[in-house]
This record gives C-alpha cells, sequence and structure tokens, in this order.
C-alpha cells in the first residue's frame, strides 16, 4: 500500500538525481518519449580498469502502460562517473541534475528505435 511521506528538503538538493532520491524518500520517475514511465537507480559495478575500479550508471526501468501493473522493460546508461568505492562513484553521480537524467533516458530511447 502506497502511503504520502511529505519532502523533507533538509536531505538534499531536489534538482539532482541523488537528491531527488533522498528528499522523496523514493526513485525519481520520467516520462519516455516513447510514451512509458520510467524509474531510475543509480547502481554502481566493477570496471576493467585499474585506475577507475569502480563506475556508475543510471538504470531505468519500463513501467507496463496497460494491463497488470508490472516492469515491461529496462534500459541502462553507460558508466557516466568512476570512483575507487561504490559509494564514491554514485554520489558523484548522484549530483547529476534531473534535467541531465532525462537526456540520457531520451537518448537511451532514440537508440532502441
Amino acid at each position: 500500500m502506497s502511503r504520502f511521506l511529505p519532502a523533507d528538503h533538509s536531505k538534499g538538493d531536489e534538482r539532482t538525481i541523488g537528491g531527488y532520491a533522498a528528499v522523496h524518500a523514493r526513485p525519481a520517475a520520467f516520462e519516455g518519449p516513447d510514451g512509458f514511465s520510467y524509474s531510475v537507480e543509480i547502481l554502481a559495478d566493477r570496471t576493467d580498469d585499474p585506475t577507475n575500479p569502480i563506475g556508475a550508471f543510471l538504470l531505468f526501468v519500463q513501467w507496463k502502460r496497460m494491463g497488470e501493473q508490472g516492469v515491461q522493460g529496462h534500459l541502462e546508461t553507460e558508466f557516466l562517473t568512476f570512483g575507487a568505492t561504490p559509494a564514491e562513484a554514485k554520489a558523484a553521480l548522484g549530483a547529476m541534475p534531473v534535467e541531465e537524467v532525462q537526456r540520457h533516458l531520451d537518448a537511451l530511447c532514440a537508440a532502441r528505435e
């Protein structure tokens, strides 16, 4: 069951993707140019580069438009930021403005078509 949680602006800057998640206690949601709804998460994984051992990327979960609620697919960016630890790489990506995240989603949707 969903419930309303008021925004807590003391937790960050909601104009960044990491700040939005902290302030609203949930992932940000976007509408793709394909008409689907997406939510986004910041993830990190190991790279093959010893100078940048951890990379962070955006994972967009695509939600079904019709029928039973659920996931229909996903899109993900390449590594966008790097760090020595997952927390460091994710924090760097979390500083990305929300508008730039939308541009990444738009580009991923265009590339898929």
